[in-house]
C-alpha cells in the first residue's frame, strides 16, 4: 500500500539522461527505514529518459512531464509541487543515494528539531574509484551549517571545496510555509541560493559527517563551464537575495567577499573572451577596471578554468547539458 504522505519525496530532474536514470531511480528506490516515493520531472527531454523511467515498474515513482524544456531549477520545481512527503531530498539524474542516507539524515534533523539537513559525499569517477569530499572530522565538529560560514565557501577561486556541493534534505512544511522554491532565472547556482535562502529565512541546518550521497564523474558531467552570462545571473540573485533578507554582520561580511569573488570572476572570463577575440584595448580596459583579474593569472589557465568548471557544476547532475 502506498501512503499518501511518505517519509520523503526524492526529486529527480532530469534532461536526457536515459544513460543514468535507471541508475539513480534504483538508488532511491533502495532507501531503508523510510517510506517514500519518488517523484521524476523529465524537461522535455529528446532521448529515451521517458522511456526508461516508465520501464522501470514500482508504484512509488511518479513521473511529471514538462512539455517545454524550462531548466534545472523549474524542472524541480515541478517536481516539489507535486511532491507529497513530509521531506524533500533532490537527487540529480546522473547520481546515487547509500541506502541508509534519509533515514540517518532525517532522524537526525528531527532529534536537532532542523528543518535542514546535509551531510558529505563521496565524488565517484567513470573507473570505480571513489573520495569522501569533505573530512569526516572537520565535519563532525560542524554540528550545524550556518549561513556565514555557507556563504563564506561558496566563493570563486577557492582552493577547496565548498559546501554548494552538498546536497540538503528539507522539510517539505518548512519551504511551502517560506515560499521557497529553486530559482528559474539560473542555470548554474540555484541549489545554492535556495539553501541561502533557507538558512537566512530561519532554517536549522544539521550536519551528518557521514558519506550518504555518491556524486558521479561522468563522460560530460562537467561539460559545462562558467560564463559571464552565469556569472551575471549569479549577481543578480545575490542581489535580490539581500533584497528579500536582512543579514546579520558575519552573514553579510561573508556577502561581500562572495560578491568580490564573483566580481572578479566575472573580469577574469571578460579577459580570457578579449584575448580569445583578440581585442586587446577591451582587455587592457578590463585589467585596468579590476587588477585583481591580472593577479588571477598567476595560476596557470588550464587550472584555474578547471576550477571555474568545478565551480559551474555545482550540483546539477545530467542537467548540466541544458539547452
Amino acid at each position: 500500500m502506498i501512503q499518501s504522505h511518505p517519509d520523503v519525496s526524492i526529486v529527480i530532474a532530469a534532461f536526457n539522461a536515459a544513460q543514468t536514470i535507471d541508475r539513480a531511480i534504483t538508488s532511491a528506490l533502495a532507501q531503508q527505514g523510510v517510506s517514500l516515493e519518488v517523484v521524476v520531472s523529465d524537461d522535455c527531454s529528446t532521448d529515451a529518459t521517458l522511456a526508461v523511467v516508465r520501464a522501470i515498474v514500482d508504484p512509488r515513482i511518479r513521473v511529471v512531464a514538462l512539455p517545454q524544456n524550462r531548466g534545472p531549477g523549474a524542472a524541480r520545481n515541478v517536481a516539489i509541487d507535486a511532491a507529497r512527503g513530509c521531506w524533500i531530498a533532490v537527487l540529480d539524474a546522473d547520481d546515487t543515494l547509500l541506502p541508509e542516507r534519509l533515514a540517518r539524515m532525517i532522524a537526525k534533523a528531527q532529534a536537532a528539531n532542523a528543518q535542514i539537513a546535509v551531510d558529505n559525499l563521496t565524488v565517484v569517477t567513470a573507473d570505480g574509484k571513489t573520495m569522501a569530499m569533505f573530512d569526516e572530522r572537520h565535519l563532525a565538529d560542524s554540528q550545524e551549517l550556518t549561513l556565514p560560514a555557507f556563504i563564506q565557501s561558496n566563493r570563486l577561486f577557492q582552493s577547496q571545496h565548498n559546501f554548494g556541493y552538498m546536497k540538503p534534505v528539507f522539510k517539505r512544511q518548512f519551504l511551502s510555509d517560506q515560499g521557497l522554491r529553486f530559482s528559474e532565472s539560473l542555470r548554474i547556482g540555484e541549489d545554492y541560493i535556495l539553501l541561502a535562502s533557507a538558512l537566512a529565512a530561519g532554517g536549522r541546518c544539521v550536519v551528518d559527517p557521514n558519506v550518504g550521497y555518491c556524486y558521479h564523474i561522468t563522460e560530460g558531467s562537467i561539460s559545462r563551464e562558467l560564463r559571464l552570462d552565469h556569472v551575471e545571473a549569479m549577481i543578480a540573485a545575490d542581489a535580490d537575495f539581500l533584497r528579500r533578507y536582512r543579514l546579520d554582520a558575519p552573514a553579510l561580511s561573508a556577502q561581500s567577499r562572495r560578491r568580490r569573488s564573483l566580481i572578479h570572476g566575472h573580469a577574469f572570463l571578460t579577459l580570457i573572451d578579449c584575448l580569445k577575440r583578440r581585442s586587446y584595448g577591451q582587455a587592457l580596459v578590463t585589467a585596468l577596471r579590476n587588477p585583481v583579474a591580472i593577479r588571477h593569472f598567476k595560476m596557470p589557465i588550464a587550472k584555474r578554468i578547471r576550477r571555474l568548471r568545478s565551480f559551474s557544476k555545482q550540483p546539477s547532475g545530467s542537467m548540466v547539458q541544458q539547452r
